[in-house]
């Protein structure tokens, strides 16, 4: 692990969007020792300047390892836009540092599935959070906003899924002229009528203590939601004469 790497990829992400009183009150906030300066002439930008030196301060720093990792991932936290977030922790996760997060294991489970950016959007937070119900829920209802969406279409939930997805609908994702062609377009109209009956509905009509989901079911139907959002984003809207 690289602080020196670490500083310069983090500077690189936020430069143009934190200020460097911001960096300079939550450094000083979070340490409880002065900025040196660190020279590098491949940083061109005073903000990455910034948040470089005050990271080398902290690597020069006589501590715990896990002390230290832990100031980084708060400094981090501090300091960082929410449209940033993932960025920066990944950055920390590829260097063993845990993010500043409600509860790290749940948070590298979930960005291990590498899933869709809507998946991220909508349940990321609940997920992060152990509610689990609401993760899926929330993913739920959005597969279905975005498939009304694009399909311009009134209808919701499982009718919406089986009148826009088949080849006699308006969202194609083959050209279903053979046989493959077909299966492979009913197929994803039946996937999707399912996630509407087996789980937004359920989830829509029961209340969370009766219709307990767990951390792996979770985050297998997270998966199996992005992979119908990534047919989604391929699809093309196709209104016949």
């Amino acid at each position: 692990m690289s602080y020196k790497a670490i500083a310069v990829q983090i500077g690189d992400i936020l430069k143009w969007d934190v200020p460097i009183n911001t960096i300079n009150r939550n450094a000083t906030a979070t340490f409880n020792f002065e900025c040196q300066n660190f020279t590098n002439d491949a940083i061109t930008s005073e903000r990455a300047q910034t948040i470089y030196n005050w990271i080398l301060s902290l690597a020069t720093r006589q501590m715990n390892n896990d002390e230290r990792d832990e100031l980084l991932a708060q400094f981090c936290s501090n300091i960082t836009p929410e449209e940033h977030k993932d960025e920066i922790n990944q950055i920390l996760l590829d260097n063993g540092i845990a993010p500043n997060v409600v509860n790290r294991e749940l948070y590298e489970a979930f960005v291990s599935r590498n899933f869709h950016p809507s998946i991220y959007q909508h349940s990321r937070d609940l997920f992060i959070q152990g509610n689990f119900f609401h993760a899926v829920f929330e993913a739920a209802k959005a597969y279905n906003y975005d498939v009304k969406n694009k399909s311009q279409s009134e209808d919701d939930g499982q009718t919406l899924m089986m009148n826009v997805w088949g080849c006699d609908g308006v969202l194609k994702i083959t050209p279903c002229e053979t046989e493959t062609d077909r299966n492979v377009q009913d197929g994803v109209k039946f996937l999707s009528s399912g996630l509407m009956r087996a789980i937004r509905n359920p989830t829509a009509h029961e209340p969370a203590i009766l219709w307990p989901i767990s951390q792996q079911d979770c985050l297998d139907i997270l998966s199996f939601i992005s992979f119908l959002l990534r047919n989604l984003d391929n699809a093309q809207y196709y209104h016949g004469p």
